[in-house]
């Protein structure tokens, strides 16, 4: 709830769980001791147990932790042995993407590029062991490492040799390796920087002490002389200024605006554009200034998409419109298509609006259903075309990838349980994927039948995607407090998957997502007796307390509901300080929530209000309706008591 928890399908840490009733299957207490003493990598008893695993649904996980324990010492044939016997498993392609970097690792080319094409996930460590293998006969291998330099996040070690050589042969130059230290810097990422920078001619490039100290008081760092021919002295000086722009952009562009002048125009540029993106973050009415004196100085897609936002805020859809066309393809997502949309709209370029609505409008998600309303339509689910029979919901139950799955689930094992599942989804067409999600509604699944229908990409069962399990137990209490049901379910949806156990990384617990001292001050605001922190996961209490709070949020912030969502992820206050200087439509401001995770969180759970609204009135729906608008703080608001 507050305290900024993480998203399903963002890190959540699920509760061990087993379906009430289900008994342990013969062989599962040897599975269990063999997960065990795979976790300390005990070959003997593995060997020891691994006979008892014949025939059990999850054999080929006692398999591969046999193999999986040896694999620095085992023959090729035994390693093929293993992936022919379990061909297609989610077992056998993490044994063949473990073994593919054993192989690499120890220089074994020939094995590495008989076995790799059969590799179905590619991550970036085997990546440049597959460069690695080329190069020895392909010059031009080497080359292709360059698209796996120019990023801010730390790369395996397998890339190391393939950036060597780029830089040994001239394909890596000086302003290559500096504009990857920049980036690293820009993130923070002073050991990212550091190591990027030892490709630099011997005594060029920053101290990575004084790097460590900038960070820590780059204020401090601006306040003393420096050598303006020198680059690494002039990189580390512009390193301070954005630094001191995370904290204050307004002192950073103090500083800046007083030595920019020492400073090449591509360099004065790239500090303006980190100091307007800080800005823009914190809803700095300068920021849109301060872009714009980084004149077209190089922007990443995350500085153009605050922009972006920072031009919303503010109304000025000309400046959206150059922002959003500097992006790369892969930046124009949906909140582009539709925010450009509506510059070109307001701008009276309608047939370019147009164009980019219509199919927007097609998508179930926030920004399709906006585009629809923008088109005169509403919002409503669409109706099933599809339902499979009890006979192919029974077969598809029988699948081993599922099978395996749900064993796993039964046993606790949510993590691998959701990777097998997630595994053997793969290649599937719609009306397969529909009965999945039914194979996981009669499992008590309801966060895999969700995830499953979710997947569909032109026939869909919202009855499935839009799944509301507990529905009897939440009507009452959103009645008691007066809460919109579709727009709670909408949340739940979002917040544990109906997972009435789930935990979040953050601690927070249940269908409601509750922190401990939420739940407690909730408790006792609600007079609860004998209440303890262990009936969190009761459906009941949990949705009881958290429905109680949801309310005194929404209360206190004018009775609106994005803001209250918000504040619920985020908390209220944080939720409060987002709020705009003048009343704005609500779809605008949740785009320019700070926060990633709230700013996705506000709109999926207002889109799925939209959903469960349309399916259980069978009514179109109006999610601009919905949403409304979100205007400045009222004097009420300044003090939220002791919510926590």
């Amino acid at each position: 709830m507050t305290g900024m928890k993480t998203l399903v399908g963002m890190g959540l840490l699920l509760a061990a769980f087993a379906s009430s009733g289900t008994h342990a299957a013969p062989g599962d207490d040897d599975f269990m001791a063999m997960r065990e003493a795979f976790r300390v990598n005990d070959a003997r008893k593995l060997d020891a147990l691994a006979p008892r695993l014949k025939g059990h649904v999850l054999e080929p996980y006692a398999a591969y932790w046999q193999l999986r324990v040896r694999l620095d010492d085992a023959e090729p044939q035994a390693v093929r042995a293993f992936l022919a016997d379990y061909k297609d498993t989610f077992v056998a392609e993490r044994m063949r993407a473990d073994w593919l970097k054993r192989l690499g690792k120890n220089q074994q080319w020939d094995v590495f590029e008989a076995e790799r094409p059969q590799l179905v996930e590619d991550d970036v460590e085997i990546t440049c062991y597959a460069l690695q293998s080329r190069a020895r006969t392909d010059a031009t291998a080497v080359r292709e490492a360059r698209s796996l330099w120019f990023t801010e996040k730390d790369t395996p070690a397998s890339c190391t040799p393939l950036f060597a050589q780029l830089a040994a042969s001239n394909q890596l130059s000086v302003q290559d390796i500096w504009a990857r230290v920049r980036l690293a810097l820009g993130a923070g990422q002073v050991g990212v920087a550091t190591r990027a920078a030892a490709l630099l001619p011997l005594g060029q490039g920053p101290n990575p002490t004084v790097l460590s100290a900038v960070s820590q008081n780059p204020a401090g760092h601006l306040a003393r002389p420096f050598d303006a021919t020198n680059r690494a002295a002039r990189e580390t000086t512009m390193f301070a200024a954005y630094r001191l722009a995370r904290s204050s952009p307004q002192q950073a562009a103090m500083h800046w605006s007083g030595m920019e002048s020492r400073f090449t125009e591509d360099e004065r540029g790239f500090v303006w554009g980190h100091i307007g993106l800080q800005g823009a973050l914190r809803h700095d009415p300068q920021s849109l200034q301060w872009y714009a004196r980084a004149g077209n100085a190089d922007m990443s897609d995350y500085q153009l998409e605050w922009q972006a936002r920072a031009a919303l805020r503010a109304g000025d859809w000309k400046t959206l419109i150059a922002a959003v066309d500097r992006m790369v393809v892969e930046g124009k997502d949906s909140p582009w298509r539709y925010w450009k949309a509506r510059a070109l709209k307001a701008l009276g370029r309608d047939a370019e609006a147009l164009a980019l609505l219509k199919p927007l409008s097609q998508e179930y998600i926030f920004y399709g259903q906006l585009a629809l309303e923008e088109l005169g339509g509403k919002v409503s689910a669409p109706p099933p075309v599809y339902t499979p029979t009890a006979n192919e919901v029974q077969a598809m139950s029988q699948t081993p990838g599922l099978r395996r799955a749900l064993a796993l689930y039964a046993l606790g094992l949510r993590v691998e349980a959701n990777r097998e599942w997630a595994w053997t989804l793969h290649g599937m067409d719609d009306k397969k994927l529909i009965a999945a999600a039914e194979v996981a509604k009669r499992n008590d699944l309801p966060d895999r039948v969700i995830n499953t229908a979710d997947k569909t990409a032109s026939v869909h069962d919202f009855r499935l995607r839009y799944y509301a399990p507990y529905r009897d137990v939440l009507k009452a209490h959103a009645a008691r407090n007066g809460l919109d049901e579709a727009w709670v379910l909408g949340l739940i949806r979002q917040e544990s998957r109906f997972m009435a156990e789930v935990r979040s990384s953050a601690g927070a617990m249940g269908l409601m997502q509750l922190m401990p001292g939420t739940a407690q001050w909730v408790a006792g605001k609600m007079g609860l007796k004998n209440w303890r922190w262990g009936n969190v996961t009761d459906p009941d209490t949990n949705i009881s307390l958290g429905t109680y709070y949801l309310r005194h949020v929404y209360d206190f912030l004018d009775g609106n509901a994005p803001l209250a969502t918000a504040a619920y992820n985020a908390g209220p206050g944080r939720a409060r300080t987002w709020r705009p200087d003048r009343p704005m439509e609500a779809a605008a401001w949740a785009e320019t929530i700070p926060f990633n995770e709230t700013r996705h969180y506000v709109k999926l759970v207002m889109a799925n209000a939209s959903y469960y609204a349309s399916l259980f009135t069978q009514q179109a729906q109006s999610l601009k309706a919905r949403i409304g608008e979100v205007g400045p703080a009222r004097p009420s608001e300044k003090s939220l008591g002791d919510t926590p």
